[in-house]
């Protein structure tokens, strides 16, 4: 106990420093006392030391972003860790379901049709439903539901839900459509604005917070079938109800920043190194860790290259040798 509640202390102040360091940096440098007293500006009256240039840099573009980073990150590392945790299996993430993948599809098809934002959002969680009702469904149409046959169901939802996307970009308008299905797919946060940071922060907090309300039940569903029922567990219930959960904090995330990979397997994974498999104390240590990583991950996008390089690709270098480690060292149980 006493491990964990160190781990966590220093993981908030290590999570804390980085946002404001995210608001510090960029391609227009601002000093962190004059960040610090544009915040507390929102709160106390304190003389101006600041110019119009610096408090529309911190607070009309770097902290909408900087909240964006922080909620896709929870979302994807929390519904992630869900998922995990409902299906057993450590390499089950959003991406390998295809969930991510059936959210943007149905974000596409949103963004033809000219929905508003929650219009489009509503499309991403239908999409998802979908996506992840295949995955569970092919590994009973050919009745092998073991670990690696869900995960390769996953890869065939997600290859078929990237065809969709395929068409939906051949028939999207070039000029108008098709930038913001590319959009969708690379993975950015370049357009998160208040307004619409503001539509999805409901989601992915109440989301949120019923999964920490169900982190014991977690625990309980990573036991057997059979073990779980006589627990007293609707097993079936339960199962349904935190995959709903998970994909609705999915789509919300593809909303705001569109597709971004890797997340959802790299961040349960690493919080498993800080505090074990209690999903009791690993749900809070992925949500501290996930708004770290994105927070980092979107710092280095704005601030490597002059051209802005998107989210997807950059976790994608991260995600990719994390996730083959990860199959090196569970090789024993394939």
């Amino acid at each position: 106990m006493y491990h964990y509640k160190r781990a966590m202390m220093i993981s908030v102040l290590v999570c804390a420093g980085i946002f404001l360091l995210s608001l510090v940096m960029g391609r227009f440098f601002i000093p962190v006392h004059e960040v610090w007293n544009i915040l507390l500006s929102k709160f106390l009256v304190l003389p101006i030391t600041w110019d119009t240039s610096m408090y529309n840099v911190v607070m009309e573009i770097r902290l909408p972003r900087v909240l964006g980073a922080i909620l896709v990150g929870v979302a994807l590392a929390v519904s992630g860790t869900a998922y995990q945790g409902v299906f057993r299996n450590d390499l089950v993430s959003p991406d390998l379901l295809g969930v991510s993948h059936g959210a943007s599809v149905g974000a596409c098809l949103g963004i033809l049709l000219h929905l508003s934002l929650y219009g489009v959002a509503l499309c991403a969680f239908i999409g998802g439903i979908v996506a992840v009702c295949l995955t569970l469904l092919l590994p009973r149409l050919i009745q092998n539901q073991s670990r690696i046959v869900l995960v390769l169901c996953g890869i065939i939802v997600s290859g078929f839900m990237a065809a969709i996307i395929g068409l939906l970009k051949y028939i999207a308008d070039p000029d108008t459509e098709l930038q913001d299905i590319v959009y969708w797919q690379l993975g950015s946060l370049a357009k998160v604005t208040w307004d619409n940071l503001l539509y999805v922060l409901p989601i992915i907090v109440i989301g949120t917070i019923a999964i920490i309300a169900l982190r014991w039940r977690l625990n309980i569903l990573s036991l057997s079938d059979q073990e779980a029922q006589s627990l007293g567990v609707n097993v079936q219930r339960e199962r349904i109800v935190i995959i709903g959960i998970s994909t609705l904090l999915t789509s919300a995330a593809v909303c705001l920043s569109g597709t971004i990979g890797w997340v959802g397997l790299v961040i349960p994974h690493l919080s498993r190194m800080l505090v074990g498999h209690d999903h009791k104390k690993l749900i809070p240590a992925t949500i501290v860790v996930s708004a770290s990583f994105l927070m980092v991950a979107d710092l280095f996008a704005r601030a490597l290259t002059t051209a802005e390089i998107p989210l997807g690709i950059l976790c994608g270098f991260i995600g990719t040798p994390f996730f083959a480690w990860v199959l090196y060292k569970q090789r024993r149980y394939f």
